[in-house]
C-alpha cells in the first residue's frame, strides 16, 4: 500500500499534470470505487465543468480541490493515476476516467479494486469520514516531539502498532515504521509508555528524517507503485531493515530477523533494537 512518501510524490506529480484542467465529463465503470455520493451518475454530473485547482495530501489520502467540491481519494493497495491523450487505448482495470476539455484524460486504474473516492463539498471534508479521525501530520509544523509524546503518553500498546494507527500519526505504514524504529534503535514491541523522553525525541526526529528522505527519493517501489508519470521511486535502495530478513545489519552485522507484531510482518535487528532499551540510533 502506498504510504505517505508515495502519496506525497503522486500529489506533486498530479499538480504538475492536471492542476488547472477543467472536467468535461466523467466515466465510472466500477461503481464501488465511488463511495459518496452512492450514485456514480450523480458523482459524474456534479463534476461536469469543475476545474481542478490543486491536489493536496492528508495522511495517505489525496484531496483534489475543485471549484466547490473536493474529491478525497485513497489508492489502497495498487490504485494509480495517469494522464493520457483521449485517443490512447484504455488499459484493463481502468475504473474512473476524468475527461478534460483539452482532450486529455486522468485515468484511475486499480487492479485490486480496493481504492475509494468520496466527493464532498468544499469546507466539509474534515468534518466526517474519511478524514475526520486522522492523527498528526508528520511533515507539518504541528508535528513536534512534544505532540508525539502526548499521543504516546500512558499507552501500554506496543510502539509499532501504535505508530501504524492512522489516528495517532497519519500516513506512516509498515515500511516506514520498520525503518524508523531501526534508525531510532527502538524494539518494535516496546510499550509506548516505556520510552524515555530522549527516545521519544529521537523517534520524532527519525520519523521526520526518514519520511523527508523518502519523499526526496520519490518513495519506495517495493511492488507496483509508480507516480502519476509512471516513474518508480528509489527509496527501496536505501532500506536498512525492511525486507532484509537474514541479511547482515548495516550497523553491527547481526542477521536481521522477521517477526509479526500487531498482525504485521516486522523486520528488526536483535542487537541494535534490544527489548526494554533504546539504541543509539543509526
Amino acid at each position: 500500500m502506498p504510504e505517505l512518501p508515495e502519496v506525497e510524490t503522486v500529489k506533486r506529480t498530479l499538480n504538475t499534470l492536471v492542476a488547472g484542467k477543467t472536467i468535461e465529463r466523467v466515466t465510472v465503470s466500477l461503481p464501488r470505487i465511488v463511495r459518496r455520493p452512492e450514485d456514480p451518475a450523480l458523482f459524474a454530473a456534479l463534476l461536469e465543468g469543475q476545474t481542478i485547482r490543486n491536489i493536496e495530501r492528508s495522511g495517505k489520502f489525496l484531496r483534489f480541490n475543485l471549484d466547490g467540491w473536493v474529491i478525497v481519494s485513497h489508492l489502497r493497495m495498487e490504485g494509480r493515476y495517469g494522464l493520457y491523450a483521449s485517443d490512447e487505448p484504455v488499459e484493463k482495470h481502468t475504473h474512473v476516467i476524468f475527461h478534460f476539455t483539452d482532450g486529455t484524460e486522468l485515468r484511475y486504474r486499480d487492479v485490486r479494486q480496493f481504492g475509494t473516492m468520496d466527493l464532498l463539498s468544499s469546507g466539509s471534508e474534515f468534518a466526517g469520514a474519511p478524514l475526520h479521525k486522522l492523527g498528526l501530520e508528520p511533515l507539518s509544523p504541528e508535528f513536534t516531539a512534544d505532540a508525539l509524546g502526548a499521543k504516546l503518553a500512558g499507552k501500554k500498546t506496543k510502539i509499532k502498532p501504535l505508530l501504524l494507527n492512522q489516528e495517532v500519526v497519519a500516513g506512516i505504514g509498515n515500511i516506514y515504521v520498520d525503518e524508523t524504529l531501526f534508525r531510532a534503535g527502538i524494539h518494535p514491541e516496546r510499550a509506548a509508555n516505556s520510552l524515555t523522553r530522549e527516545e521519544r525525541e529521537r523517534l520524532h526526529r527519525c520519523i521526520v528524517d526518514i519520511l523527508t528522505e523518502a519523499v526526496a527519493a520519490g518513495g519506495s517501489s517495493v511492488k507496483s507503485y509508480v507516480n502519476g508519470q509512471g516513474e518508480s521511486g528509489s527509496f527501496q535502495d536505501q532500506h536498512r531493515i525492511y525486507g532484509r530478513k537474514g541479511q547482515p545489519c548495516h550497523n553491527c552485522g547481526t542477521p536481521i530477523e522477521r517477526t509479526v507484531v500487531g498482525g504485521r510482518g516486522t523486520h528488526y535487528c536483535p542487537e541494535c533494537q534490544k527489548p526494554g532499551e533504546g539504541g543509539t540510533g543509526a
